[in-house]
């Protein structure tokens, strides 16, 4: 079956993409992916936090220190042996696109327009065949609007694209009042294509200690509805790529996102979970589908459930709803 797709202006051989993860860091497993049939790879994440307070202690502890005796500076620790960590991505980047015959695609997180983002001319020079840009954003200031909110995301963009040339894929979280209306503003200034969406990681509460305490709850097949839903209703009406993330876990939840017009389908917690070879049986999945179906390109069923191709879209907004609701039956005894 030919599941070639197009994305981010990148020609894959597979819709099957593992997103930012730490599976990427090794190159062997990097290579047992693309063996399994990733279309292409998005490496984990330089976060502007870590790349500002790297920035900052560098200059700190090798490049300020100013003792006053001559023979102290021998003491003083040289820069070389603590090379920082765009140093180290760089350099993975390079072994990457050496060894793989597949697009890597870099990833940048952060939330302000800063010295940071000028670290993407490197990764551009280093060979990434793209950089995506995950604005993982807490919108806590009650003073903040939306509309605030929104320019946030659109400066980062901005600036992101005043630095390199390569396609920009944007990973957006679900909680923006038009979701459509983003994408296309988004697309207007600049982004190659958007990720829907990114999984917002709640903190929880250690009631022995009573302190908050980070929490990581893989994600479930039910949570690909979301972007399901939105991707069903962006298809034909946007021309950036669209890609779906968050709770891809078989070839069945693959094949919805890809009826309902996704470029191509991330996976994340399904990879962590089982390993490289899991991304194997969701393609044969999707391959034995589609010579039950009679299809032989993606290109023959992609967008079919789209809600442009749907005899009803309104299923895609408040029917859905209406429908579920009200053809609901409690179990007997259970309501009076």
């Amino acid at each position: 079956m030919d599941l070639s797709t197009h994305y981010l202006g990148l020609d894959l051989t597979s819709p099957l993409v593992p997103s930012a993860s730490p599976l990427s860091r090794g190159l062997d497993t990097c290579r047992q992916l693309e063996d399994a049939g990733a279309g292409a790879i998005i490496l984990w994440s330089l976060f502007e936090e870590a790349l500002t307070a790297e920035t900052e202690t560098s200059a700190r502890f090798l490049s300020e220190q100013h003792t006053g005796f001559a023979e102290a500076a021998d003491f003083l620790p040289n820069y070389h042996d603590y090379p920082p960590a765009l140093d180290k991505y760089l350099e993975h980047l390079r072994r990457l696109k050496e060894a793989l015959g597949i697009p890597v695609i870099a990833s940048l997180n952060g939330v302000t327009v800063g010295g940071w983002v000028a670290h993407a001319r490197a990764l551009e020079a280093a060979g990434a065949d793209a950089l995506e840009l995950n604005v993982y954003y807490v919108a806590a200031n009650p003073e903040e609007s939306g509309a605030q909110v929104e320019e946030r995301y659109l400066d980062l963009l901005g600036a992101l694209r005043h630095q390199v040339s390569l396609p920009i894929n944007m990973k957006l979280s679900p909680n923006f009042s038009s979701v459509a209306n983003m994408v296309k503003r988004l697309e207007a200034a600049g982004a190659d294509g958007v990720a829907l969406f990114n999984r917002f990681y709640q903190p929880d509460i250690n009631l022995d200690s009573l302190r908050l305490r980070p929490a990581l709850y893989p994600s479930t097949s039910p949570e690909s509805l979301l972007a399901m839903r939105w991707i069903a209703l962006l298809y034909g009406r946007v021309e950036l790529s669209l890609g779906a993330t968050g709770g891809v876990h078989t070839a069945e939840d693959a094949l919805k996102l890809l009826l309902a017009g996704a470029d191509v389908v991330h996976l994340c917690s399904l990879l962590l979970r089982d390993g490289p070879g899991a991304l194997r049986l969701v393609r044969e999945g999707i391959e034995g589908w589609m010579a039950e179906q009679g299809f032989e390109t993606l290109a023959d069923f992609r967008g079919r459930m789209s809600a442009l191709a749907v005899p009803n879209p309104a299923e895609f907004e408040r029917g859905n709803y209406v429908q579920v609701l009200d053809s609901y039956r409690a179990s007997s005894g259970v309501l009076v």
